[in-house]
């Protein structure tokens, strides 16, 4: 259970990474909205810091992605999905 767990979070911060990267956001930009140091958001997206639903939330407005996808989706659908959007808006 636990080696399951850790994969799928490591799917949802690399989910939060490409986004990220997609974004052209740096890790300062995310810490900066956040309120937290850039060494702190590096452990989320490195896995060394749990994230917590608020964060989480967080971390999806400002990547204007819904938390869902986040969790569920591999990265190849997430991006496209964002290219779809940013296309039609």
């Amino acid at each position: 259970m636990n080696g399951t767990l850790n994969l799928k979070l490591k799917a949802v911060t690399s989910n939060i990474r490409k986004i990220r990267e997609y974004r052209n956001y740096t890790q300062e930009y995310l810490a900066a909205k956040l309120a937290i140091s850039q060494n702190a958001y590096s452990k989320i997206e490195l896995g060394y810091t749990k994230i917590t639903l608020d964060r989480l939330f967080s971390i999806a407005t400002i990547l204007e992605v819904d938390p869902t996808d986040l969790i569920s989706l591999e990265n190849s659908e997430l991006i496209k999905i964002i290219r779809n959007n940013t296309i039609s808006s």
